[in-house]
């Protein structure tokens, strides 16, 4: 498989930081969108910005910006898709995807979820991390964290989740296990490099760890 592109997903509505972009709080007088481009770009062969809305608000990230084809705010899925045809029109075989709101994921995150797609016939791999303490014992059967925004996604099967989308279906995990994804294991110690900003108390959260 070629180097895939890098989508970083920044469609979602916010709200429990009362709206607006989350990728645009800063951490250590950055913010989390150039966190996150910047850790994501020497991964890929090219990069992209899934947003809906006035596109001009990220002209100072330098991406090309591509908004959900779905109506209504269809959640991450949507912006799988927006980023798969934006590939397609690149050329591209797959895409991997990160949220803009998680500044800490891997450094070899593309690495690992290509590995791990070793053999498949359409490369579609999630992000995980081990369960431990509390998490395992509320988690069912499940030992791991599946990271539904950090994915590696095949653009053959764009059509598939067009369609998909079409019908209602949001949920990422049903989509992928569908068509037989796999999981990237990754180490959650000393912390969950998968671990997001969704409100002031893990902005202020992510301030410590950057330090």
């Amino acid at each position: 498989m070629t180097s895939p592109l890098g989508v970083i997903l920044a469609g979602g509505l916010a709200t429990r930081m009362g709206g607006g972009d989350k990728g645009l709080l800063q951490i250590g007088g950055q913010s989390l969108l150039e966190r996150v481009r910047d850790r994501l770009a020497p991964q890929v062969s090219g990069l992209a910005l899934n947003a809906n809305g006035d596109a001009a608000r990220f002209s100072d990230l330098g991406l090309p910006v591509v908004r959900d084809s779905v109506e209504g705010f269809a959640g991450p899925l949507a912006g799988v898709l927006a980023g798969l045809d934006w590939a397609a029109e690149q050329g591209a075989e797959a895409i991997v995807t990160a949220a803009a709101d998680t500044p800490f994921f891997p450094q070899d995150l593309v690495a690992r979820l290509v590995a791990a797609s070793d053999g498949q016939k359409y490369p579609l791999v999630l992000a995980t991390t081990p369960r431990t303490g509390e998490e395992l014992k509320s988690g069912g059967r499940s030992k791991v964290n599946r990271h539904p925004t950090f994915g590696l996604w095949p653009v053959a099967l764009r059509e598939d989740l067009r369609a998909a989308l079409n019908d209602g279906l949001r949920k990422v995990v049903l989509w992928t296990d569908q068509h037989r994804g796999r999981e990237a294991l990754f180490e959650a110690q000393p912390f969950d490099p998968f671990f997001n900003v969704n409100t002031p108390e893990d902005l202020k959260r992510a301030e410590e760890l950057l330090r």
